[in-house]
């Protein structure tokens, strides 16, 4: 029996997508699923919808067991065949909180702060003892699983598991298959074109559109053509806005859209959050504060959709895309797949470091997830990728080291945070960051 244990279980509208596709899935619809978290009420929770969807979608085939606490861990996770890890270390409050409004006592604002920038270096300082504590477990108790890694900050984590915990481990993200074809809706070319063969490669939430065909026809051109209508008529003032407008401004000026959404790639660069040019956050149509103001909204929905979610007799569930299940269907019944996955580098794109993270096409099998070869990415989004992975390898060894100077150096490469203040100034944010985090209880010293 195909054991699956799911961490950060209290993530309940995931839970369902994840374990719900199980649920649908031949091969793993008679799994033993265990659910691991820190909090009794959502785990509870859970719990309850995972038992009616069992029940309504599965004729109770799988077997769900809840697991609470540290104390209980290692049993959620012995002799599983793969762990799913959704865990958000801090939350919303105390840490997500912290990590906007510190940074913008010194004037550096931002959307999402969950991949990259101040937001994203502390997320994973905060979240990478966990998983390694999750790595020392599994070693134990489950040695050959696949840890099937859905939390941010993607690359850094993925890395350091990969680099330093001796585990099998792929990162996962749903940017990639949903790329090419929101784009063509957004540009009302869907119903004209697709389905449509394309090529996506370079690293999570910066992976690059590399090719588009329509069977002999490049649709590159005529891509381009209609997003710089778009957004020359939605950047007079004024006009209607779109959510789009920033991953259209970079394919114009480098040549490749890439995979996520405008509201990310706002904070990757040092051209669009400008304090020294206030109108450009209109102009473009950027959300500041987005991930808070989105929290506070889940927050408030969950109130009000618990009961409907969690005691709903008649829940139902329709496969989603996530790769989870498609990724474990594959391993068990030797039907390959091919995904978008988060590995190391070693030579798959080979302008990239072979000790960073990359997200490329993937093979999986009953050999598990293999990133296939992709050949150099065009030397303009190789140096864009170049400037995210700085960050994420200073970031990872600082993690190793235990460095507070690795982590200003991280901090300083950041092309939002060094484009927006000094390096006294990046310090003495750093240090404010440590301490409140500490004095949460969220991270450990850093000398």
């Amino acid at each position: 029996m195909t054991k699956i244990t799911f961490m950060g279980a209290g993530s309940t509208v995931f839970a369902k997508n994840i374990i719900g596709d199980c649920l649908l899935t031949e091969s793993l619809r008679d799994a033993q699923i265990a659910l691991y978290d820190i909090d009794h009420e959502r785990l509870k929770d859970s719990k309850m919808m995972l038992d009616n969807l069992n029940a309504n979608i599965n004729d109770n085939r799988a077997e769900i067991t809840a697991h609470l606490g540290l104390k209980n861990r290692r049993s959620a996770l012995r002799g599983a065949d793969f762990v799913i890890n959704a865990v958000q270390i801090g939350g919303y409050e105390p840490s997500t909180v912290v990590d906007f409004e510190i940074p913008k006592k010194y004037g550096l604002r931002q959307t999402i702060g969950d991949t990259l920038g101040i937001g994203g270096i502390f997320r994973a300082l905060r979240t990478i003892p966990v998983l390694e504590g999750f790595a020392n477990d599994m070693k134990v108790v489950c040695p050959d699983a696949w840890f099937l890694n859905y939390t941010n900050p993607m690359s850094i984590l993925t890395g350091y598991l990969l680099r330093y915990c001796g585990i099998k481990v792929v990162g996962l993200c749903h940017s990639v298959q949903s790329c090419v074809p929101s784009l063509l809706r957004d540009l009302d070319l869907y119903d004209k074109y697709y389905p449509v063969t394309w090529k996506i490669a370079g690293i999570n939430h910066m992976s690059w559109l590399l090719d588009i065909h329509k069977g002999e026809r490049d649709l590159y051109p005529e891509i381009k053509r209609a997003a710089e209508k778009k957004n020359r008529a939605a950047r007079k003032k004024d006009a209607p806005k779109h959510h789009d407008m920033v991953r259209y401004e970079i394919m114009k000026h480098f040549g490749y859209y890439n995979t996520e959404s405008s509201e990310h790639t706002a904070e990757y660069h040092p051209y669009f959050i400008k304090s020294q040019y206030p109108d450009m956050i209109e102009e473009f149509n950027i959300p500041l504060d987005e991930y808070p103001r989105r929290c506070v909204k889940q927050i408030s929905d969950w109130r009000h959709q618990r009961e409907a979610v969690t005691s709903n007799k008649q829940l139902s569930h329709t496969r989603t895309k996530e790769y989870g299940s498609y990724i474990m269907e594959a391993m068990i019944t030797d039907n390959p797949c091919e995904i978008g996955g988060n590995v190391l580098n070693n030579g798959l794109i080979p302008n990239l470091p072979k000790e960073a993270v990359v997200e490329v096409p993937c093979m999986v099998n009953r050999n598990g997830v293999q990133g296939c070869y992709v050949g150099n990415l065009p030397l303009q989004c190789a140096a864009l990728n170049m400037t995210h992975i700085n960050v994420h390898l200073l970031t990872i060894e600082a993690a190793v080291k235990h460095s507070r100077d690795l982590v200003y150096q991280a901090a300083m490469m950041d092309p939002h945070t060094r484009s927006e203040l000094t390096l006294d100034d990046i310090r003495a944010m750093c240090d404010d960051l440590f301490e409140a985090h500490e004095k949460d209880n969220m991270i450990q010293e850093y000398k």
